[in-house]
């Protein structure tokens, strides 16, 4: 069955905190919302039975999905507000009056004030937030004029009858505390409270003391604000870019007043070795055209010459910084999903993409469409095996499989075992002339890595094929010669790839050795027993596969196979042997 462009969307969007956008075939907003999880929560909306009329209408209309990725559920609910504003949404209904978030606001003229308001302006008062909750906004400025009594021009005239003078220096440096408050910095007003509460109890004075310890837990229990803040950031268009080998992703967000008012994502393939540099500054320029935008001033995360009277901002801390790796996680975001999306629609280019990476990072001279891991098992050096698997395209090819019983090595000895394998497995390779792999992979270290090139030279194979070594502690990647290893990101599909392939061989490897164990364990005991020769072995190995087998087997069940002398020996023989402790399953 084939699958729909919304289906993919769907299954391929983040799992991140968010806001989605549902768009109809007129590519209009007819939806904005909020989710802890995005890829969940639009989920929800096609994979249930919605008895509400318009919640159905709304879903027949989806034709499409965007969605903006943010660092908590609470940037989310306050990108839902604004976007809900700015775009009113036919379907949503609860954001599209003129409420709007509360601000605190910090007046220094002509008197120190502290105030919440929903309508910041651009002036030389200072505002901090948004905040999701005027409950907790009015405790906080309750907690901060409790604090600084200035503030508070209700107790001004209990303030000039104590005779209370403050100064101006005194207030700027009160003022500056406040703010670490507000920022949710508590620690100083923290240990303040915890000493006066100290003090307050060892004086008996508890009533005091409890003034101060409800103080402590309002700032306990204070919510961090956003980190989409501070409204004199404005009018600042965003660009940020991620890329491999074969493609680019570019997110570009514009910011007005604090807000995000839009983001957009955009994937370029790369036609030439383009750098970051270029790719980002040809994507500002096409982006900005697209959608008009007369800001002068950019934040990106490298410095772009794009003349005229247009300021670089490229910041390394601070809300700006915050703000443009939000840009970036949306840019790695879209970068997976669009991963997602090829994988269900082309997987042939989902493995060249993957298959050009791992030329990349492993710094291949071609890419590994052929690769071979091997894997050496045994217990004590006994029933030593090993396992050949064989990938083409990142898919693993069963009917290439191949196990090696190890004939000349005797005891534990990987080293050996490895140049064996490796030796008999390409020499058969060239002489019935079939293809040799671009890669292969030897699960171990420097030793392991090591022991197979003495086969790969011998062969004269070392410049045709690439051969690395993997070590299961910390996933080193070993190369020829080289004692450094390489070490790749947990998260490289690289390094995915390597260990899908480590771990099939192990699996495979570990199957057959268990099998010849079990085989070499059976026919041991059998061996024991008088009467029962080498055609009774072999026809009680065909039935019963094990001993353990043959131990719960009924008498009929062997006497059909073997006779009824041979299985009454046989069984009194079992017997024994359980009760020797003797025998070895």
């Amino acid at each position: 069955m084939k699958v729909s462009a919304l289906n993919i969307q769907i299954k391929t969007l983040p799992d991140n905190p968010g806001i989605y956008k549902f768009l109809n075939k007129n590519n209009q907003i007819i939806y904005i919302g909020k989710a802890k999880n995005i890829k969940k929560r639009v989920a929800s909306y096609f994979n249930r039975v919605h008895t509400h009329y318009k919640t159905k209408l709304l879903v027949k209309q989806i034709v499409s999905i965007e969605n903006i990725v943010v660092e908590t559920e609470t940037d989310a609910l306050l990108l839902e507000n604004t976007l809900i504003k700015k775009f009113k949404p036919k379907y949503n209904i609860h954001l599209k009056d003129d409420k709007t978030y509360p601000w605190i606001c910090i007046k220094k003229n002509p008197a120190p004030k502290i105030f919440y308001t929903r309508s910041p302006t651009k002036n030389d008062d200072e505002y901090f937030g948004p905040f999701t909750s005027v409950k907790s906004v009015k405790l906080l400025i309750k907690l901060i004029k409790d604090l600084y009594p200035f503030l508070n021009h209700e107790l001004i005239h209990l303030l000039k009858k104590e005779k209370t003078k403050i100064s101006s220096k005194q207030i700027e440096m009160d003022i500056d505390s406040i703010k670490f408050i507000i920022n949710g910095n508590f620690k100083n007003s923290i240990d303040d409270f915890k000493s006066q509460m100290k003090t307050y109890s060892d004086s008996m004075e508890f009533e005091k003391a409890q003034e101060i310890k409800e103080k402590l837990e309002i700032l306990y229990n204070y919510q961090a604000k956003s980190t989409i803040v501070n409204p004199k950031i404005s009018d600042i268009d965003i660009f940020s870019i991620c890329s491999d080998d074969a493609f680019a992703y570019v997110n570009f967000m514009q910011i007005a007043f604090g807000s995000i008012t839009s983001s957009y994502n955009i994937e370029l393939k790369k036609t030439l070795n383009e750098s970051n540099k270029e790719i980002l500054r040809l994507s500002i320029i096409e982006l900005r055209k697209r959608f008009k935008s007369k800001s002068i001033k950019l934040i990106l995360p490298f410095y772009i010459n794009l003349g005229g009277n247009i300021k670089t901002i490229i910041p390394k801390i601070g809300e700006k910084r915050k703000l443009l790796d939000l840009s970036l996680k949306n840019a790695k975001a879209y970068r997976v999903e669009r991963f997602k999306q090829t994988k269900i629609l082309d997987p042939e280019r989902h493995a060249i993409r993957i298959l050009s990476q791992m030329k990349l990072d492993l710094k291949l001279s071609q890419d590994p469409y052929h690769i071979e891991c091997f894997d050496i098992s045994n217990i004590n050096g006994a029933n030593a095996v090993a396992a050949c698997v064989v990938f083409n395209n990142i898919k693993p090819q069963k009917k290439e499989y191949r196990c090696f019983n190890i004939k000349s090595v005797r005891g534990i000895n990987d080293f050996a075992s490895i140049q064996e394998v490796v030796f008999r497995r390409y020499t058969r390779i060239l002489n019935e002339k079939r293809s040799l792999p671009q890669l292969i992979i030897v699960d171990g270290g420097k030793g392991q890595l090591s022991s197979a090139m003495k086969s790969i030279d011998k062969l004269g194979l070392r410049d045709k094929i690439a051969v690395i070594g993997i070590a299961k502690r910390l996933e080193e990647i070993y190369y020829p010669g080289d004692s450094i290893p390489l070490y790749l990101d947990k998260r490289s599909e690289t390094l995915k790839v390597i260990q899908r392939l480590r771990n099939e061989a192990h699996r495979f490897g570990l199957n057959f050795h268990r099998s010849k164990r079990s085989k070499a364990a059976l026919s041991s005991v059998l061996d024991d027993i008088e009467g029962i020769g080498p055609k009774t072995r072999i026809k009680l190995i065909k039935k019963f596969k094990s001993f353990k087998n043959i131990k719960n087997a009924t008498k009929n069940e062997i006497t059909e196979i073997i006779g009824v002398s041979k299985a009454t020996n046989l069984i009194k023989k079992i017997h024994q042997t359980l009760t020797n402790k003797k025998t070895i399953i």
